[in-house]
Order: structure tokens, then sequence, then C-alpha cells
């Protein structure tokens, strides 16, 4: 693997050793020696000769052996010429733990540019820079000096190194699970975040793969990877960045942008990442998948010991999404046989004092309704783990075996079973063991929901999974001839724009249903046009200089007869000269009025770390005030199309309300289809707008189009 080297290095070179306690030059090679690294270390300090009882080198050069990896703590001005050794030396990979870089403004970026040429010339990959280090915990390479990090089956990718001591602190307090490797990516400068996952994605160790990620610098190379490997492993990924501020924040921490919120969460659910929105549940989500079988069903249930926990899950995991499916008459009839006559069997099943004196009936219960077909998984709830506590001291026993027995089910039965407990503060065997089995328990009602619901979530991924979904770009593959003149004309003129009628020709080419518009040059052709079309018409403003064109009182509806259409002219080009005095009007746009129907608007731009998105929505104050919107990363593919319409809340709309009719969503799914073929055609394209698109019973109308050319 190209990485194997680096991340699972024989030999580690520490450049900037000390024999400070607080610097990492010393507590890196303390906790190498402590967790008793099986490679050599090399510390390098021209002005020791040994620490910690090993000899020090005056440099990278001197060093009498192979070296495949450095940590590099010294400070950022040093790193360019660090690594020019590090390269002579032939060094495989550097982590590089100092700031100062792309992150701080212009002067890091030319500091970093500096550093990856360097790097570069000679081979050497980069971990970093700005990052806390790395950790291969099988080996027991720890480049980060933190002591005592859980070992485990869960890869940790972080941007943030408090985040990750975040994370291992919750692993050792409340889990039996760990780590295969920890790396922190910082920058991103050489060494992406794609990288790291196909190297996990192959590593033999890693069940889950851990994310905290602030940006990217190559989205769509992640996506495309992320695809590839979660099909075999789940990813489980928290975004900060969603605010403005937490934008700011991120951007200067990593030196990557944020990017919207919207686009990213819909990219990473399409590559089959669980999205995390908060970090409390981040860990135990990780913990979860990478320990149970998916639910692949999607449907759960519950086993309480009081109706009211029951109640809470239940309305927590519809709101995820679940089914809480009524159990069969056959699971019914063995719940009741041993189950007191006030138990409810239906799902979710209370045991109603069942199993104060015989905790395991919970195993029993277990068994029964996982072999119900209709139940993917399990979620226990209530005060399992307490009955020797709260009752008598005898079933503490009975706990214990229930844990195994459910813990063997599992294992036997592969439906997982989740458990929440009252008592995890007091830390009884019987929960230890269900965790011994994989079988995570949380004191939170709400986390052990979200963990399940994550459980069915990628398994609801995983048998969808389409081999074939891409994020690739296929520039210019349909390209038409006329569309290149028209781009070609603009840019002759020095615009970045299309006007109104070249837009909608360039959409017409590619067989968009947009509105048969003409441009008048004077009030008799507009009075002529207008004559030409049945019905009412619509008089739009045309100038390279007018981008906004009804902010400039330029458009004029529902026009009706001569007069009107002759007294709308007029007053368009005055209002165009009041607000552009230079501008540069090419005539009138005359267009049909088109009929009624639901106005949508359909968009797309370039995202800092995806590159081309769509967006979708309801026109008028459903975007505008509500921002009731949905996005994908192009290309789109029909079941794209159709997810992007349904996800919006304003999706029953279309479905016809009162005495309207039901929208075309066929011709909006064909549009959206159009669209990405578009953007996909002309790479010069910067953003698209078709807003208002008017969709009626059947078919629907370009009403407006706006195309803005990259710089």
């Amino acid at each position: 693997m190209p990485l194997d080297r680096i991340l699972n290095a024989q030999s580690v070179a520490v450049v900037g050793a000390s024999k400070v306690e607080t610097k990492r030059g010393f507590q890196t090679i303390r906790t190498l020696i402590e967790e008793k690294y099986a490679g050599k270390i090399y510390p390098v300090n021209p002005k020791e000769k040994s620490i910690l009882g090993l000899k020090c080198y005056g440099s990278v050069a001197e060093i009498d052996g192979p070296v495949d990896l450095a940590l590099v703590a010294t400070p950022a001005a040093t790193v360019p010429a660090v690594l020019e050794e590090c390269g002579k030396k032939g060094v495989a990979g550097a982590v590089i733990l100092a700031g100062g870089f792309g992150e701080t403004g212009k002067n890091g970026r030319e500091l970093e540019a500096r550093v990856l040429d360097t790097a570069r010339k000679h081979g050497v990959r980069l971990i970093g820079p700005n990052t806390s280090g790395m950790i291969n915990l099988k080996d027991n390479l720890n480049l980060v000096g933190l002591r005592h990090a859980p070992k485990g089956d869960i890869a940790l990718l972080s941007q943030s190194g408090n985040m990750a001591l975040t994370l291992i602190t919750e692993a050792s307090v409340k889990s039996m699970k760990g780590f295969s490797y920890y790396v922190g990516v910082g920058n991103e400068a050489d060494i992406k975040f794609h990288e790291y996952l196909e190297f996990f994605r192959q590593d033999p160790q890693t069940r889950a793969i851990l994310m905290y990620v602030e940006g990217l610098r190559e989205g769509r190379a992640f996506l495309n990877q992320a695809h590839k490997t979660t099909l075999e492993k789940p990813i489980i990924l928290l975004k900060s960045g969603r605010s403005a501020t937490g934008k700011k924040s991120a951007g200067s921490h990593t030196g990557a942008l944020a990017g919207i919120s919207e686009v990213a969460r819909g990219a990473f659910n399409r590559a089959g990442i669980i999205v995390i929105e908060n970090s409390d549940e981040l860990f135990p989500v990780a913990e979860t998948l990478s320990s149970l079988p998916p639910i692949r069903s999607n449907s759960i249930a519950i086993l309480a010991d009081g109706g009211g926990h029951a109640t809470i899950a239940a309305d927590i995991l519809t709101d995820l999404g679940l089914e809480i499916p009524e159990l069969s008459e056959t699971t019914q009839s063995k719940l009741r046989h041993v189950l007191p006559p006030a138990a409810s069997v239906v799902n979710p099943v209370d045991v109603a004092g069942g199993t104060d004196s015989d905790p395991t009936l919970f195993a029993e219960c277990a068994r029964i309704i996982l072999n119900d077909q209709q139940v993917g998984g399990l979620l226990i709830v209530g005060l399992f783990g307490g009955y020797g506590i709260r009752f008598a001291e005898s079933l503490r026993f009975m706990e214990e075996d229930a844990a195994h027995r459910m813990g063997k089910l599992v294992r036997k039965r592969h439906k997982p079973i989740v458990l929440h407990s009252l008592y995890t503060s007091a830390k009884p065997h019987s929960l230890e063991l269900l965790r011994y089995y994989g079988i995570p328990v949380y004191d939170s009602l709400d986390i052990a929901c979200k963990c399940t619901g994550m459980l069915a979530h990628y398994g609801s991924f995983l048998k969808s999974y389409h081999s074939k979904a891409h994020f690739d770009m296929n520039w210019k593959a349909k390209a038409k001839p006329a569309a290149n003149r028209i781009i070609e004309t603009a840019r002759a003129e020095g615009r970045r724009f299309l006007l109104e009628p070249e837009a909608k020709k360039l959409l017409e080419l590619h067989g968009a249903p947009v509105s048969q518009d003409q441009v008048a040059q004077n009030a008799d052709d507009a009075v002529r046009i207008a004559e030409s079309i049945d019905g009412a018409v619509v008089l739009k403003v045309v100038s390279p200089q007018i981008l906004h064109k009804s902010d400039a009182g330029g458009v004029r509806i529902g026009l009706h007869g001569q007069e009107h259409v002759r007294r709308a002219f007029d007053e368009i080009l005055i209002n165009a000269r009041r607000f552009d005095p230079e501008a540069d009007i090419r005539g009138v746009l005359v267009s049909p009025m088109a009929p009624s129907g639901v106005e949508v608007i359909i968009g797309t731009k370039y995202d800092d770390q995806f590159g081309p998105v769509i967006m979708y929505g309801l026109g008028g104050i459903m975007v505008e005030i509500l921002k009731d919107v949905s996005f994908r990363v192009l290309p789109l593919s029909p079941p794209s199309a159709r997810k992007m319409i349904e996800e919006t809340k304003s999706f029953p709309i279309l479905d016809g309300v009162r005495s309207t009719p039901p929208s075309d969503k066929k011709a909006i799914q064909k549009l959206l289809l159009l669209c990405s073929e578009v953007v996909e055609s002309y790479p010069e394209i910067a953003e698209m707008d078709l807003n208002p698109v008017i969709v009626h019973n059947t078919g629907l109308s370009v009403v407006d189009a706006r195309i803005i050319l990259k710089e």
C-alpha cells in the first residue's frame, strides 16, 4: 500500500528531540520506549549526546541506519531544511507538527508551498503540517506522546488534536473499544483524506473509520474513495463549519474552506458516509457500527421494563426514519408464555415487572423477538444491569447469565442488540460482559436510539449500494458546437454572463422546454412579436450590464394589446437607462406569459470542496424565506434527481393541493438531469440559475435562465 511504509514505519527519527519533559521531542521518545515500540528510534538534536538512553544524532544525515518516518518537532521556518535532509536520506514520510503554514495567511501559504516543493522533489510524503501527530496502536508507533490510548479496530482521522483527545479519552473511560490508528490530518498539504481512506479500507485490523473534518482539499476524490470504502467498512463523520463563525474558525485552523453544510451532508450521504451532527454522538456511533452487524430491514423492536422509556424510544426511532413493526402473532404468543399477563407484547414490548425477580427473561425475550422475520434489530431500554443493585444482590448473577446469552445470540443471529441502562455509572459486571460481546451500552436513551438508527441507516445504504455510482465529471462529452459559439461570443465581448436569450438557446440545444422568445429593437417590433403570440406577454430588458432585470425596473408581465406593449417597452428603456446610463441595451425580450403552475427553482454552482453542485426547491417564498431546498454533487443519476425532489418539505404540494391538479414531477426530474448534462458539457459555466421554472400538470416551462461563466 502507498502509505504502508509511513503508517507502519519500522524506524523513526525524532527531529527536535529534547530532554525537556514538556516538549513533544521528549514525550514522543518516552512514549515509544514505554509502550515498547519494536522499531528503531533515532533522536536528532545537535546539542545532545543522548536522550533517555538513546544515542542522539546531529542531523538526519548522520543516522547510521534506514529511516522510514521522521517526526519533525522543530519551528516552521526550519522545516524546508529538515525535509531536504530527509529526502537525501531516503525517508519515506514526515509528520510536521508545527503550525504557521497555510492556515495563517499569505506568508504561511508561501512557506507551505516551499515545504511541499521540497518534499515532492525528494519523494517524501507529509502528514500535516499543523498536526498533533499519528499513532499506529497495533505496532505501538505513538508519535503523539499520548499515553495509554486504547487499542481496537477503529481508525481515527481528525483535523483537531483536541477533538482526537476527546474521542480517545471517551473510549478509555466509557468503552471496551479502541483504535487501530490515529492520524492528525492537519492542513492536508500533501497526503489527503482519500489516501488515508484507501489505506484503512485495505487494513485488516480496521473495522470502522471515524472522522472529524473541517475542510477537504480534494472533496471529489474523497467522495469517490469513500463510496468504495463504505461498501466494506462504515465511515462515521462529523463535519464542523456549518455556521458562519464555524466556517471562519475552521478555515483559520486548517487552511481549507468549510463549504455549504447542505452540500457536504448530501454528498456524504450519497457516498454512504454516516454523518453525525452532535459531537457527543460521534464515538458511540463508531463504537456501535464497528461492533455490530447492520440492520438491513429498517425495522426495530424495543424491549423495556417500563412504558416511559419504551414510548420515548419509539418516538426517537420513528423520527430517525425507522419502523416499529407489530410483532407476528407467533412471536406475541411466545412472549405471552414467558411474561406476566400485564405485559405488552405488541412492540414496544414492556415486561411489566416480569423481570424483577428473574432478569434472565431479557435474554429469553430477546431470543424470541430476534427470531421474528420482521425484526432487524433490538433496542433494550431501562433497568438492565441494575437489578442486582435495586432489588437483590442474587439477581446480579442472573443478569450476568442473561448478558452471556444475549451476546451469543447476536453472534448467532447476526442481528444487533443495543442497550440503554440507567446503571452504567455503577459499572456492574453484566454490562461489561455485554461490551465484551460487542453489545454497546449507553446511559443516554437518545444516544442509544441514535446508534440504533445509524445501524439501520448503514444497512439501508448497503442494501441499495450501486457499484457504478461515481462523482467523476465527463467534461465536454455532450457539448454542442452552437452552444460553444454562444460562450465564445460572450468571452470575445469580455462578458462573464450570457444574455437571457443566449442562456435559453444553450439550454434549448440540450432539449430544455424554454419559452419561445424574440428580441425587439423598438416598440413596433415589440407590438409585432406580441401580436404573433397567443395570450398575454412579458417584456424584459436585454443588457450585458443589467443582470438583475427586476431590480432595474426592466420587467413587465401580463401585457395585452398594442398600447400596453408600447408603454411597457418605453418604460423599460427609461428605467434601464436611469439604472445604468452607460448600459449597452441590446433590446427588449418579448416572451409568452407562461401558464399557471407550481413555481420551482433549479440552480448550479461550484462548491469550494466538491466542485459542481446542483440545487432544487420550490420557488417564491419557499426558497427565499423557508429555504426549502436540496443539494447534490454533480453528476446526477435518475434516482438522485428523484430523491432531490422528494426530500424537500414542500414535496406534497406537487401532488396537488385542494383543487389544484398535480404537477409533473417526471418533467422536473428530466430537467434536473438536463442541467447536470449542461454543466458537464461546458466546464466554463460557474453558475446557472433557472428561476422561475413553472411546472404544469403536464410538462414545464423555463421562464428565465441565467448562466455565469468562470473568470
